[in-house]
């Protein structure tokens, strides 16, 4: 039995990563997971044939210093075999986990929200460092790997660099498009993200509007900014441009329907976006954050941006330009992700983490 803790179990790159894992072996394992912040969005992304229990969170947002011993005695009540706790929002679970004797744990670390978007907050690297020590922890970026070794000077043989993988079969160039209607003229622009700070939509709105060729752009997700992201296209005279999609559950078909994918994240490490965005054989224009660079084909450094919108819209300019070249890169990208990112070499390193943590 794995019991799972996530900040949120509203959809974003952690969550769909253990959807596809858990929905690859099925009965294999039972899972409970615990979202923090009550979101359940994305258990509808887990399959009927997957054993899993949603549990109610024992400890409310903010809860004072009993926290930490609510914790512990649900931890106790439900005696799991393996513990798997998501990011910095599930830390407290951590502290308790190391009390523990005999629990095994895992700990996954994607990245870093808006407050550390940055640089990281010195209390939380010391915390990091000193808790995370008996834990296996699991790493999706070769950026996140480095802050392990280097900054948390957590052991080596503690580490797991597993890049993230997808289902190449399911983000895909072939098959049809989706419908997105979006007015006017030239290519689209899509991008597919949690409208929050971090993701930083506003400064794609504001990139855009330096364009001065055609173009339109759908946004797919939802989120707290949406209003204010509404709101600064229509300051910017662009609104009739762009469509707010909100989330979509399935959105392989909408990559298809894109000219060019845009990332203008604050902060990334291996995102899920332009995995999908590069299986669907789509040419990419980011900011240049975590493994990006990394992640996409050789010779696509022109349409990596600094984290301002100039750049940005440099990057979408050359793009939106040429069709071609859009052609190009993204075949390149197509041939990436087969190589490198198939989501069965994802699965069976977790797996073999699972099971040797559990001593099976």
């Amino acid at each position: 039995m794995l019991l799972h803790v996530f900040p949120t179990f509203a959809i974003g790159g952690a969550q769909v990563r253990f959807a596809a894992l858990a929905n690859r072996f099925g009965p294999r394992w039972r899972h409970g997971v615990i979202s923090l912040d009550g979101r359940t969005d994305c258990a509808e992304r887990i399959g009927a044939h997957v054993p899993l229990t949603l549990l109610p969170a024992p400890v409310a947002k903010g809860e004072g210093p009993y926290r930490l011993w609510k914790i512990r005695r649900a931890l106790a009540a439900l005696s799991p075999d393996v513990l798997v706790t998501s990011n910095w929002g599930s830390f407290d679970w951590v502290a308790v986990a190391r009390t523990i004797p005999g629990l095994r744990h895992i700990h996954t670390e994607d990245g870093f929200g808006p407050d550390e978007a940055q640089g990281q907050k010195r209390r939380r690297v010391l915390a990091r460092r000193l808790i995370l020590r008996r834990s296996e922890v699991v790493l999706p970026s070769l950026k996140l790997l480095g802050h392990a070794r280097d900054l948390w000077r957590l052991p080596p043989a503690r580490l797991h660099y597993i890049p993230n993988g997808l289902d190449l079969r399911r983000f895909t160039p072939e098959g049809p498009p989706a419908t997105i209607d979006v007015p006017g003229e030239g290519p689209l622009i899509g991008t597919v993200a949690k409208l929050r700070a971090e993701k930083n939509l506003a400064r794609l709105l504001r990139a855009c509007a330096l364009i001065n060729q055609p173009w339109r752009l759908a946004v797919i997700g939802d989120g707290a900014e949406q209003g204010m992201l509404e709101q600064l296209a229509a300051s910017l005279g662009i609104a009739t441009r762009v469509r707010f999609l909100g989330h979509v559950p399935d959105p392989a078909a909408a990559y298809r329907a894109f000219d060019v994918f845009a990332l203008s994240s604050d902060t990334e490490q291996m995102p899920f976006s332009v995995l999908e965005a590069m299986a669907s054989g789509r040419a990419v224009a980011a900011t240049d954050v975590g493994d990006v660079r990394a992640m996409l084909a050789p010779g696509q450094a022109p349409f990596l941006a600094a984290l301002d919108e100039a750049a940005l819209a440099e990057a979408l300019r050359k793009l939106l330009a040429d069709a071609g070249l859009r052609a190009r890169l993204g075949a390149a990208n197509r041939a990436k992700a087969e190589q490198e990112y198939g989501e069965e070499t994802m699965f069976q390193a977790h797996a073999a983490l699972i099971e040797a943590r559990a001593g099976a």
